[in-house]
């Protein structure tokens, strides 16, 4: 018997901690290890740019005051950068305008110095999880352009007819074709789809929206 494949393991999430206190680097290493987490700390924003190690999935955790790039400065250059990568914001001298900004600009959480571990942990496995859930949709948008790619110029036109709400005969008679033929084309655009009904196929292809289907391309 042939065994059945083995499902991708989950990517390990890791911690990015830019501190330029190395007691609390030291302190936060320590606490992330003791639970599992994998940890680069860095002492500066500059230091981490010339790295830039890769993360799959994880998070930041980030202090405001730094040398050179303050934290917040560093956040809203990554929000133009697109990186999705949570930030958690931990200082020892907030205030409620700063606060503020950060979260403004996206921030995940914003956390007072000393940090108690526990919240501090909570923070970071609700981050790393918001950042897979992430991670997985927009690997689910990179299959289902692929996919999407593959339809022929024909299966490509009907399965736009057919999401547009458009029945078989609708579509046949439009095209000038018969129905069966519609129906044949459909069947092999939602096989190669992976879609198992006609509901299925309409939120894969509005997900994909504009990157795929452009919107001159949709009927009303």
């Amino acid at each position: 018997m042939r065994s059945k494949p083995q499902a991708a393991a989950p990517a390990a999430p890791t911690v990015i901690v830019i501190d330029d206190d190395e007691a609390v680097r030291e302190a936060l290493e320590d606490l992330l290890d003791s639970v599992g987490l994998t940890v680069r700390s860095f002492p500066s924003v500059r230091q981490y740019a010339e790295l830039c190690p890769a993360v799959d999935v994880g998070c930041m955790v980030l202090d405001v005051r730094l040398p050179g790039r303050s934290g917040l400065d560093f956040q809203a250059e990554l929000a133009r950068s697109g990186d999705s990568l949570p930030v958690i914001f931990i200082s020892g001298h907030a205030d409620v305008p700063m606060c503020a900004r950060a979260m403004k600009a996206g921030a995940f959480e914003f956390l007072t110095k000393p940090v108690h571990h526990q919240e501090l942990l909570d923070a970071i496995h609700a981050a790393i999880a918001r950042h897979r859930e992430r991670r997985d949709r927009e690997r689910g948008l990179v299959t289902q352009r692929t996919r999407f790619g593959t339809l022929t110029p024909r299966e490509r036109e009907i399965t736009l007819m057919v999401v547009s709400g458009l029945r078989n005969k609708q579509i046949a008679d439009d095209l000038g074709l018969s129905e069966a033929t519609v129906k044949l084309h459909r069947g092999q655009a939602m096989r190669k789809m992976a879609a198992r009904s006609v509901v299925e196929l309409v939120r894969i292809v509005d997900g994909l929206v504009p990157q795929a289907v452009p919107q001159s391309d949709r009927r009303a």
